[in-house]
């Protein structure tokens, strides 16, 4: 070989090297690896739907719900586990420990009657025996107690705040409560039974509780009347069980993970909350296989005690030392996807609706663009939504693990603006059924829900074949490609240094 055969021979092994990688990996391209395209293919409506009728059936079995610490829940656990490891999974089902709050008063008492009043999770408790104050009543509107100006008009000094349900956190109705005097709020359900299981998502500044839609309009009428509230607990510990699955194929040190939580409220099956997205989930699972072709190992996760707390995913992760989530690359959460009046939402990765919290860690963005990109290319528009600490991904982003996912709504209202893009009802809650007992088979859009599962597969499986786009890790071919590239520089410059020596 000639000295200027060797030369261009190192040029061009160099230019292939330092040639820029793409700027979106498989995940992010609307033409997408076969691998997401066959699997989206094959995780059908009719499949995730068989896993709902499952659900339902396991919670009509067992009391009625799927919630933690239930037979219900038991039951979802060995079904979903079951499947699992019947397809070849590497499963297990890790138990966590937590507390629970035994209820010791629970009461608002008015005129002489009492009134049941389950506090809210994340709320402080009154003392021994109570406070009393006035009743004040927020008027009821589109959007109850979700605005300052809602307390205006009369005076909330010292006084117990009576407010409806719906449109806005009941975090959100219960700090302006707390910014308008009250020392205590009562939220009262917005359809029919008790409110219960729900939560203030941060720790409360004052004593709230849930009474039902009938003692709310009862107690409504009693407006500027002394009531007194009393809302107590302790705490006893309890033991649960997650849901792991493992492929047996892919990297063990760049994992992608994908999870939804599997249990319901007390009051109802769950099927939508989150039935929908452990199904969509499980058959992700099932229609990938255990020995996928993938590059990453790709790890499946369902949840308990999601609705006492996110306390599943969250004793989870904080289990996993440093080591083993950096062998994490992202996480993908999935909680509600068939909403039956359903929107189209992707976490918010970049923060680019700047609402609620920040972005998420570097590679968020990446994930919000993937499930944007393969919506787009379905023809389905989208919009971005908070990571406002409601659902599992939470922990994963305090630890710096970049995460994304869908989902289809809850107990905010459905704009006028929404429905005209993707049908629905506008003025309606995008789950009028959210945490009822009529969360069940009927509480399903399944259009929604066949797209939301088409998504959740295609860029599962393509985080399986490339992360790069996240965390810079490239898929084996460019690993391949790259290291046959080195020893041919190698071997080249060997060469010329010969080649130089004889001359």
């Amino acid at each position: 070989m000639s000295g200027r055969t060797k030369l261009a021979t190192v040029l061009a092994i160099s230019a292939l090297v330092a040639a820029p990688t793409a700027t979106a990996s498989a995940a992010a391209d609307p033409a997408g690896p076969a691998l997401a395209k066959k699997l989206a293919k094959k995780v059908t409506v009719e499949g995730v739907n068989r896993h709902l009728i499952a659900f339902q059936r396991l919670a009509d079995r067992n009391g009625g719900n799927r919630a933690a610490l239930t037979a219900g829940y038991d039951a979802s656990v060995d079904y979903v586990a079951g499947k699992l490891r019947d397809e070849g999974f590497i499963v297990t089902t890790p138990n966590f420990t937590f507390d629970i709050p035994v209820t010791d008063a629970e009461t608002a008492r008015v005129d002489g009657v009492n009134y049941q009043a389950l506090i809210l999770t994340a709320s402080p408790q009154t003392p021994a025996g109570g406070i009393t104050g006035p009743l004040r009543v927020v008027p009821e509107d589109a959007t109850p107690g979700c605005e300052a100006s809602d307390f205006a008009g009369q005076d909330f000094t010292g006084s117990v705040a009576l407010i409806r349900r719906g449109a806005c956190t009941f975090e959100q109705k219960h700090l302006n409560a707390f910014a308008a005097g009250a020392i205590a709020v009562l939220v009262s359900n917005n359809v029919a039974g008790p409110l219960s299981n729900v939560t203030l998502t941060n720790p409360g500044k004052i004593p709230t509780a849930g009474v039902s839609q009938a003692d709310g309009t009862t107690l409504a009428g009693k407006a500027g009347s002394q009531i007194t509230v009393d809302f107590r607990f302790h705490t006893e510990s309890r033991t649960q069980r997650n849901v792991i699955a493992e492929t047996r194929t892919g990297r063990k040190n760049n994992v992608v993970m994908a999870g939804s939580h599997l249990d319901s409220v007390e009051v109802g099956p769950g099927i939508n909350d989150n039935g929908s997205g452990s199904a969509a989930l499980l058959e992700t699972a099932l229609q990938l296989g255990s020995r996928p072709k993938v590059d990453n190992a790709i790890r499946f996760a369902w949840w308990g005690a999601e609705e006492r707390g996110l306390i599943g995913s969250e004793e989870w992760v904080r289990q996993q030392t440093f080591e083993q989530q950096l062998d994490i690359a992202l996480y993908l959460n999935f909680d509600m996807v068939g909403s039956p009046n359903a929107a189209y939402f992707i976490y918010d990765g970049d923060d680019s609706d700047a609402t609620g919290a920040g972005p998420g860690p570097y590679g968020s963005a990446q994930i919000e663009k993937a499930f944007a990109d393969y919506f787009t290319a379905k023809g389905v528009p989208t919009e971005g939504t908070d990571f406002s600490g409601r659902s599992d991904y939470g922990e994963f982003i305090a630890q710096g693990i970049p995460a994304g996912g869908l989902f289809t709504g809850a107990e905010g209202v459905k704009t006028a603006a929404q429905a005209a893009k993707w049908g629905g009802t506008a003025g309606v809650a995008y789950d009028p059924c959210y945490h009822s007992k009529c969360d069940n088979l009927g509480n399903i859009d399944r259009v929604a829900l066949g797209r939301n599962a088409g998504a959740i597969a295609f860029v599962t499986a393509a985080y399986g074949v490339s992360t790069e786009d996240v965390n810079g890790v490239p898929p084996r071919a460019k690993r391949a490609e790259a290291r046959k590239s080195a020893a041919l520089m190698k071997t080249a410059s060997h060469d010329d240094h010969t080649h130089l020596a004889v001359s």
